[in-house]
């Protein structure tokens, strides 16, 4: 390809990375905005698995490699098989620990009946 000339790869891998930033941006909003840490945690997990995911996608677009390809490919099945389970799990801490909302909205605190 001469000079100034961008192919389809290039195309596609810059719009999943566009696109998994976004997500990411996304997500960081939720994590401010959102009120209470099962929410947050459920909103963050979701866009950043994702996010994470359409990143290195472009990234492996962009190498080309059969070895990036791999590589890649094990760090997204990675990001996807441990977000979601901290996010489990911290959520579940968040739980436990008394820091939920009932469904008033209220905070629910320890011994606050």
């Amino acid at each position: 390809m001469g000079r100034g000339v961008v192919g389809m790869t290039e195309v596609a891998a810059g719009v999943a990375m566009l696109l998994g930033v976004a997500l990411l941006v996304i997500a960081s909003i939720g994590l401010l905005r959102l009120p209470d840490p099962l929410c947050r945690a459920h909103a963050v997990a979701k866009a950043v698995s994702l996010g994470i995911s359409l990143i290195l996608l472009g990234a492996w677009l962009v190498l080309g490699t059969e070895e990036a390809g791999l590589k890649l490919g094990l760090a997204i099945g990675f990001q996807l098989a441990t977000i979601p389970v901290a996010s489990h799990l911290l959520s579940r801490a968040a739980y436990r620990g008394g820091l939920a909302r009932d469904r008033a909205g209220e905070p629910k605190g320890r011994g606050v009946s």
